[in-house]
């Protein structure tokens, strides 16, 4: 499924956003208040903008009925106030679906073994750690079975192994992927491209290695990036130092 944003428009925040994902893991990046989240609050229609339009499959994401059933948000605010054990908050990602019992029953076992979690599943939310809860709201994303998938900052709290295996899993779906990470160096290894926002507007896109080039990152970040290849994978790591050489 195909999300594109035309020059979208949040007053003071973002500006002129374009960027189009399809059936790809598409990373957004930049330093902090940049405007990554509020361009995913678009797409998930937290947050309609000023100008400019989001399309799904071609329709705008605002007027279009359905939408909780092709696309699915993990955002930071995400959060289960009531005392809801690991199994029952996974399966609130079937509601926008009918009610089939032993499909949904499917789904929710196989969305729990994915964010493993399924050692969980009887274990109430509100006693999990915070990267626990991050594992289990994913599962539940993930069981909503989504065409569109929205992560903000999917990594938070995350311990490196889980990160790895988060990122893994979401680029095993075959499903498009629309991201923020912080961390430049899981982007690169996990996302097919990247947009670069700095002060509310894109100032670069590209794959990995088009994008993450020293030159971009002092720019942007205010850090000096030396580009390496991952030994194993041949994707860009950078490694970086505090001062931005002149």
């Amino acid at each position: 499924m195909r999300v594109e944003l035309r020059d979208v428009t949040v007053r003071n925040i973002i500006s002129g956003i374009t960027l189009d994902a399809c059936d790809e893991v598409v990373g957004i990046v930049g330093p902090n208040g940049s405007g990554k989240s509020t361009t995913l609050r678009c797409v998930y229609r937290a947050l309609e903008p000023d100008a400019g339009v989001v399309l799904l499959d071609g329709a705008d994401v605002h007027k279009r009925h359905g939408v909780a059933r092709s696309l699915s948000a993990l955002t930071q605010e995400s959060q289960v106030e009531f005392d809801f054990t690991v199994a029952e908050v996974v399966e609130m990602g079937r509601l926008p679906h009918d009610r089939d019992p032993a499909r949904d029953a499917r789904v929710v076992a196989r969305a729990l073994d994915a964010a493993d979690v399924t050692h969980l599943a009887a274990r109430s939310f509100l006693s999990l750690s915070g990267g626990e809860r991050q594992r289990v709201l994913i599962a539940r994303a993930i069981a909503q079975e989504p065409r569109v998938l929205v992560l903000d900052e999917p990594t938070n709290h995350l311990d490196i192994r889980h990160q790895l295996d988060v990122l893994a899993l979401t680029r095993g779906l075959g499903v498009t992927v629309l991201t923020v990470l912080h961390d430049l160096n899981l982007a690169a290894s996990y996302c097919d491209r990247l947009y670069v926002l700095d002060e509310g507007r894109v100032v670069a896109s590209g794959t990995p290695r088009e994008v993450l080039v020293p030159e971009l990152v002092a720019e942007v970040f205010h850090v000096t990036a030396h580009v390496v290849a991952h030994p194993t994978t041949g994707v860009p790591q950078l490694l970086f130092d505090q001062e931005v050489t002149p």
